[in-house]
């Protein structure tokens, strides 16, 4: 109590001050129109300014949440297009049946939203990190995709994070078909161009042209059938002369990538447990011979 009093005392002088100051400035903004009016006209500038950042801010995360919403949307989408398509195309089947069927197909599945934290594009061995883990559902082995198309698939997994091996790494192996032909390889990437992806080991017998789209096969049991990985730009021989090797441009932008869907089936689980099961027990037999 008695610093605060010798405080007071020492600077009492700068207190009197201020308060002189405050109630000058009052008298002078409430009883003269001109000053008035321009405190009101600054003051509303000012307020003005601060509504539009918090309005820039609010629309903002607004945009954030509406990206995530529409990855996930044109997936589900994409999936909807291809299913009534091959169900239109079956005219004897009965529409209330191909839409049952078309319901349960995406019912199998579950999506995952996530956010690229960490994404290269110039190496040989891109990785992606994405913001969800094993407490979010993400395993290794499931897939990841994007509002336009293919990312890659789920390589190491942590608590909060993953690590996606993309389209774009020399070790990745996407099993494709071509959309509408039926025809399936592989999806490779040979490095250098980002937006330049090859397919190997087409028939030869195959029957399809420049312009057509390159999509998921369905015979892994990473991706659903039908989701876009790009367009065939070229034709040309494999080096053995025995199959095809297409030149597709990507359907997804990899250096402006962002938000992404982890991709699975609901018996994920209990899949990879069968799987596991098998393996260890070819391994055992393998041993006994």
């Amino acid at each position: 109590m008695h610093n605060l009093l010798a405080f007071l005392t020492k600077y009492y002088h700068w207190f009197i001050f201020l308060l002189l100051e405050v109630a000058s400035g009052v008298m002078l903004f409430r009883y003269n129109s001109y000053q008035g009016s321009v405190w009101v006209s600054s003051a509303n500038a000012v307020v003005g300014k601060v509504y539009e950042w918090q309005s820039g801010l609010e629309q903002y995360f607004s945009l954030v949440e509406q990206n995530e919403a529409l990855t996930r949307r044109n997936l589900i989408l994409e999936q909807q297009l291809r299913l009534y398509k091959e169900q239109k195309a079956d005219a004897h089947e009965d529409s209330v049946q191909s839409l049952q069927t078309m319901m349960n197909h995406l019912g199998s599945y579950r999506f995952v939203q996530a956010k690229v934290v960490s994404n290269s594009i110039n190496r040989a061995d891109n990785l992606i990190t994405i913001d969800r883990g094993t407490a979010d559902g993400v395993e290794v082995d499931m897939g990841v995709a994007c509002g336009t198309g293919v990312v890659g698939v789920v390589y190491q997994t942590s608590t909060h994070y993953s690590i996606v091996i993309p389209v774009l790494n020399k070790w990745s192996r996407i099993s494709c078909a071509i959309r509408g032909k039926g025809y399936f390889g592989y999806v490779t990437w040979d490095g250098g161009n980002p937006v330049i992806a090859y397919v190997d080991d087409i028939p030869r017998h195959a029957k399809f042209k420049v312009g057509d789209w390159v999509e998921t096969s369905g015979y892994s049991s990473i991706f659903p059938k039908g989701i876009l990985i790009g367009k065939i730009l070229e034709i040309a021989d494999s080096p053995d002369g025995l199959s095809y090797r297409l030149k597709i441009n990507l359907s997804t932008d990899f250096s402006r990538l962002r938000d992404v869907c982890v991709i699975t089936e609901k018996d994920f689980a209990d899949r990879m447990r069968l799987n596991e099961a098998a393996r260890d027990s070819m391994a055992l037999q393998r041993s006994r011979n």
